[in-house]
């Protein structure tokens, strides 16, 4: 078993702790995404949290009690909970449980389909925030038009407040995911913005472009400057910098975009026996296209600025979107994601009071006259 050493606790690198509760589709679509999860990746085992008896079942009916260990929790984090609440009387609950045993050592990376914000709550609370981190993000792969298929997008949702410090943070720590989940050794980071032309946006904005154009050497990623959503899935950048507001409605808006598409291309076909048979000579090349816009390979939105990992799967995931997830845990958890992530963001307090420094030396050299 190959194991990480994480701070002073040794982690197995190929164990996923799995809250198989919390999810619109209940714990059967988990232990399916799991079982999928499982049969393609052999090395691979999980810890699964929920009711034993009813967990059991699952797992014995998909032959994978093997490399399965149900922990068991009898309570549930529902959708409608607020985080308040969560925090509050979750003690008992599969999420809790899951996000403990990577604080305890025995994962690598937590998975939950759950409440995003309960979620947030509980890992900031059991995990802790990274040291220089203000605001954790959530960053989502986005279908793009780079070799890699995806662009890493930060934050997607878990603060809707962003400041310049926070923005800085955000792209250190989107260009470390781009470079351990996407193979990219040098990311091209973007901050999203309403143009790119230097004078537009707020306030922020301004102040946090520069900040990251300053970081690049430093933070081993190159600077393109603005971009507009039209970039988003574009192969001009690798990782897309935004607040937490205006990245989930951007998230919510390509998912739906991508389904909409998808159910005017099925109708189009089905229109008529001329187009249904174009639909059959041209059976290859759709099933490549809707393999390609699919959101279900892109489900996992992976919490930034924890000490340890957690993804977000999708509450309405299936059984594919389940496994895509879990897939991305793992290769995170084989990478030792979070002790480089880790690293990653302590230097980001380094480089803004460098920065802050520089820039105070120059104010005062400008003060000083000939």
């Amino acid at each position: 078993m190959i194991q990480r050493q994480t701070g002073s606790v040794s982690t197995p690198a190929n164990v996923l702790s799995v809250d198989a509760m919390g999810g619109d589709k209940g714990p059967a679509t988990v232990v399916a995404g799991l079982s999928k999860f499982l049969n393609a990746t052999p090395g691979a085992h999980a810890l699964l949290h929920g009711p034993k008896a009813e967990l059991d079942a699952l797992v014995a009916s998909h032959n994978i009690a093997a490399r399965v260990t149900v922990h068991d929790a009898s309570d549930v984090v529902k959708m409608s909970d607020k985080p308040s609440h969560v925090l509050r009387h979750g003690k008992k609950t599969s999420m809790w449980s899951a996000i403990d045993a990577v604080r305890d050592g025995q994962a690598a990376v937590c998975i939950s389909c759950g409440n995003t914000g309960g979620l947030m709550a509980l890992s900031m609370l059991r995990l802790r925030k990274a040291e220089g981190v203000n605001r954790p993000a959530i960053a989502c792969l986005w279908p793009s038009r780079n070799p890699a298929g995806f662009n890493v997008m930060l934050d997607a949702g878990a603060d809707i407040r962003a400041d310049q410090d926070d923005l800085l943070t955000y792209a250190l720590m989107g260009a470390a995911y781009a470079r351990n989940g996407l193979d990219i050794v040098r990311p091209r980071v973007g901050l999203l913005n309403v143009g790119t032309e230097e004078h537009k946006g707020r306030a922020e904005l301004k102040v946090a472009h520069e900040l990251i154009a300053r970081a690049a050497d430093k933070g081993e990623f190159d600077y393109v400057g603005f971009v507009e959503g039209g970039d988003l899935p574009s192969n001009k950048v690798d990782v897309i910098v935004t607040d937490g507001f205006t990245g989930n409605v951007a998230l919510k808006t390509g998912e739906g975009t991508a389904t909409l598409i998808s159910e005017l291309l099925r109708g189009a076909m089905m229109g008529n026996p001329l187009s249904m048979l174009g639909a059959v000579l041209a059976r290859g090349s759709l099933r490549r296209l809707r393999k390609r816009i699919d959101p279900r390979r892109v489900n996992g939105g992976v919490f930034l600025g924890l000490n340890q990992t957690v993804i977000k799967s999708h509450g309405s995931a299936d059984a594919t979107g389940v496994a895509a997830a879990l897939h991305l845990a793992y290769r995170l958890g084989q990478t030792g994601f979070s002790d480089k992530l880790a690293a990653r963001v302590a230097s980001a307090a380094a480089l803004a009071q460098d920065q802050g420094q520089e820039s105070a030396a120059e104010a005062g050299s400008n003060n000083t006259g000939d």
